[in-house]
């Protein structure tokens, strides 16, 4: 059984690190990763890039059901994207990651740094070695993104916005290491990708 996302504050900046720690810790998703289904098929979904969904050619326009069908999307080995139940699995088209970071905040200095990204479905991921961020490894031509779920490599991914990722290179550079970097919950992740 899904959880539902806890509402969060209509000001994600006033939350605090505590408050979404616990909303974190109260968030259960359906366990995809071992839901293998004989019955297979095409959902007719897409996610577009700029994270809006889509069925049959029209925009999906309630968040409700965007958030439910994003707590069942799974990434599969071969790279593909999957809505999976215990009954079926439904192939959906991605063009870029299937969700967007969209806010940050931002504790502590340095090694001692937190950040706690809303995804465009409400949902919060703290970056750490469970969730890295990586940045690609064009330096000219940066690809901000958050792992989210699923296994680190292949699993599901949010784009970065382009403001948070402005502000993650100024907090980088303030920290003032070489090669500039960004600490969150305990782990450094380069603003270039070796």
């Amino acid at each position: 059984m899904v959880t539902p996302a806890p509402s969060l504050p209509k000001d994600f900046s006033q939350l605090s690190l505590t408050e979404a720690a616990e909303l974190l810790a109260a968030r259960k998703l359906p366990p995809v990763e071992s839901w293998h289904p004989e019955r297979e098929g095409d959902s007719f979904m897409e996610i577009h890039a700029d994270g809006s969904w889509y069925h049959e050619g029209g925009r999906i326009n309630r968040p409700a059901m965007v958030k439910l069908f994003s707590t069942i999307l799974r990434r599969e080995p071969d790279g593909s994207h999957v809505l999976v139940t215990p009954a079926e699995k439904l192939a959906i088209a991605v063009e870029d990651t299937p969700f967007r970071a969209v806010e940050m905040k931002s504790e502590g200095e340095g090694e001692g740094r937190k950040l706690v990204f809303r995804l465009d479905t409400d949902d919060l991921v703290m970056a750490g070695p469970d969730h890295p961020l990586t940045f690609g490894n064009d330096p000219d031509n940066p690809d901000p993104r958050l792992h989210v779920r699923g296994t680190v490599g292949n699993g599901l991914e949010a784009r970065i916005d382009r403001a948070l990722y402005y502000e993650i290179v100024e907090m980088a550079l303030a920290d003032a290491g070489e090669p500039p970097a960004i600490w969150s919950n305990g782990a450094r992740f380069p603003l270039v990708d070796a």
